[in-house]
């Protein structure tokens, strides 16, 4: 099983994000649980969701306190010790950035994957929300999931242009993250 905890911000996606990878999971026959944590629930407050993506069902719907994968769509957070904390040993961060230099550390970081998904959602959608550029970046990153089925994903989430242009975000995530090895 793989635990996958989401760092943001209201209005970034964070908890729409977690549901599209537990949804395309599902869609290989998988099994995937997403759920959010809420403080204040408004634009721009922190956010926290937490995915659990497995080839058995999936019956622990508690916080995660020791993922594997930290999720960071707001670059703000990237070093802040709430993301950082429970790592587990060989674990793996994806960070939404427009500095594409390694400038977080952990011990137990081994793999980053640095994406601008805010520009490419800019470019594509006309809005700063960089969920479905995520996604394609965790599918690659992570090695979990092909892009096909985080796009078929989108389909219960999105239509006609939107559904479109979100594609686009989600296979330009895919293609464009950089992977580091550390």
């Amino acid at each position: 099983m793989s635990e996958v905890r989401f760092h943001g911000r209201g209005g970034q996606g964070v908890v729409t994000t977690s549901k599209i990878l537990a949804n395309a999971f599902a869609r290989t026959g998988r099994f995937g649980a997403s759920f959010p944590m809420f403080g204040f629930e408004r634009r721009g407050a922190p956010v926290t969701a937490f995915g659990r993506f497995s080839d058995k069902p999936v019956r622990e719907k508690t916080q995660i306190y020791n993922p594997d994968i930290i999720v960071v769509l707001d670059p703000t957070q990237r070093n802040s010790e709430a993301v950082f904390q429970g790592l587990l040993p060989d674990g793996m961060m994806l960070l939404n950035d427009s500095d594409i230099t390694i400038n977080v550390s952990h011990e137990n970081l081994k793999k980053l994957g640095i994406i601008n998904a805010n520009k490419i959602a800019m470019e594509e959608i006309g809005l700063s929300i960089p969920n479905t550029v995520i996604v394609g970046a965790f599918a690659k990153m992570s090695g979990l999931l092909e892009i096909e089925p985080c796009c078929d994903a989108l389909q219960d989430y999105f239509s006609g242009k939107k559904l479109d242009a979100n594609i686009v975000c989600a296979k330009r995530g895919f293609e464009e993250i950089k992977l580091f090895d550390l």
